[in-house]
């Protein structure tokens, strides 16, 4: 009789999946922020890891209003010290999401320059609503001037695009035009999310890279924004990077993964819906 049963697998057999970071907040009702970002990757086939930023938790007797503490730099430094030396070598790809401080800035930013890095993905948090507005302008500038020269891919909101660029976004031309200015100061490939906010029946971004200009076109899901599309928009790419897919064809996958995760929105107490990152799978 033939022996059917498979000879376990060697070590060259077996495959290892494309590995993303994200520095990023928690948010614990899992709408955004690193439960987003760490969804996105496992959803679409990378491993992920995450150095926890800040903790996010809405206030139900206080409007959902944030409420807003710092991780201590310290131990954001050690985090990242764990990660990247456990990884040495073959983490490439990073995401950075919601800093909250010029201290955390600046201790990420001094990480990041321990290693070269083949994609690192800037979500531009540029508002943190729990903080004072002066401590958040200065939040505000210490990223402008500390990590946005180390990203090579920025994902800017409406409201971001408009302070990056120094120009006010009404239409897709505004659109356009912010995001070359955007590329044009800082050298990054842009994708400037109009979404919702701008007129007309289709939810608009613009990808641009200094020599390609391309829109990016969906048919608005609703009539209000959701929770959580700006973090995974920014970590779809990511891990599409991670696998190793061009910036432009990266662009396109993280718009369809958001798309479909809006369709699939979640609604619980707050006065805002929560996309689902499965929502490719429903």
């Amino acid at each position: 009789m033939t022996d059917t049963t498979a000879a376990p697998a060697s070590a060259s057999d077996l495959t290892t999946p494309a590995l993303a970071l994200t520095i990023a907040g928690s948010e614990a009702t899992g709408g955004a922020g690193a439960q987003a970002d760490l969804r996105t990757f496992q959803e679409l086939g990378a491993f992920g890891m995450i150095a926890l930023t800040c903790i996010v938790s809405f206030d139900p007797k206080n409007n959902w209003n944030h409420r807003f503490v710092p991780v201590e730099a310290s131990v954001i430094a050690d985090q990242l010290e764990a990660i990247l030396t456990d990884y040495a070598g073959a983490l490439k790809t990073t995401k950075l999401g919601m800093m909250g401080s010029p201290a955390t800035i600046e201790t990420v930013a001094t990480a990041l320059k321990t290693q070269e890095w083949e994609n690192v993905v800037l979500d531009p948090v540029l508002i943190c609503k729990g903080q004072e507005p002066g401590h958040a302008l200065d939040t505000d500038e210490a990223l402008k001037a500390q990590l946005l020269p180390l990203a090579t891919f920025t994902t800017p909101n409406h409201f971001e695009a408009e302070q990056l660029s120094g120009i006010s976004i009404s239409s897709l031309e505004d659109l356009k035009e912010a995001a070359r200015r955007i590329h044009d100061a800082s050298g990054v490939t842009v994708l400037a999310k109009g979404g919702i906010r701008l007129e007309g029946p289709d939810a608009v971004d613009v990808f641009y890279d200094g020599t390609t200009l391309e829109v990016l076109s969906s048919p608005k899901v609703g009539e209000h924004a959701v929770s959580g599309a700006g973090c995974s928009l920014a970590a779809a790419v990511t891990a599409e990077l991670a696998k190793g897919a061009t910036e432009l064809d990266a662009a396109h996958r993280a718009k369809e993964f958001v798309t479909a995760g809006i369709r699939q929105r979640v609604a619980g107490q707050t006065p805002f819906d929560v996309l689902w990152q499965g929502g490719l799978r429903a």
